[in-house]
């Protein structure tokens, strides 16, 4: 099993938390081929606080602006249920075979409250609000806001901004070091 298959759980709180997922972003991104775009899709809204973790993502990723990947989703221009299916066909239109990363916030157990996961494969956004969402990314970031259960839309409005912001910043940082450990990737022929 290589690295980049088994999933990285941190904690916002974690001292090591940054450089774990760094690592974790770099060894997907290291990989890939220089023709593949990386962008990074962050959902949610800022009109529920819980939800607010992709475009805060997508906000502290944007100060430092890179040729080096594409955002979607920020708070002035949020990725949300309404246009996500829009949006992933703009991006899809824009970019030859792009490595999406999908930025979402999700429910959980109490226990894991404060968690970041990365793992293969697309997030399933709205699902912990009983949603029926396009899924999102060659890779996921999902960060463990608040409980899930039979309330979640009350979960996700209750959450805690400084939660969120610091969940946030983890993330938007963490995904600046591994893009910028990997921008030396060498070039490589596109596999048919």
């Amino acid at each position: 099993m290589s690295i980049t298959s088994m999933p990285c759980y941190v904690f916002h709180n974690d001292s090591a938390a940054t450089m774990r997922l760094a690592n974790k972003f770099g060894a997907y991104f290291g990989k890939l081929p220089r023709h593949r775009r990386i962008v990074v899709v962050c959902i949610g809204t800022d009109r529920c606080t819980g939800d607010s973790l992709g475009p805060l993502t997508g906000t502290m990723l944007g100060k430092y602006r890179s040729s080096e990947f594409d955002i979607f989703g920020t708070l002035e221009n949020p990725v949300h249920a309404m246009n996500l299916a829009d949006t992933m066909d703009k991006l899809q239109m824009l970019f030859d075979d792009p490595f999406v990363i999908g930025v979402d916030a999700c429910l959980g157990q109490a226990s894991s409250i404060g968690a970041v996961m990365v793992g293969d494969g697309p997030l399933r956004p709205g699902a912990g609000v009983n949603k029926q969402l396009p899924p999102v990314g060659d890779i996921h970031v999902s960060g463990i806001v608040n409980i899930g259960g039979l309330l979640g839309y009350q979960a996700l409005q209750s959450t805690r901004l400084h939660l969120v912001m610091s969940m946030s910043g983890l993330i938007s940082r963490s995904l600046l070091i591994g893009i910028r450990m990997s921008a030396n990737r060498a070039i490589r022929p596109a596999v048919p």
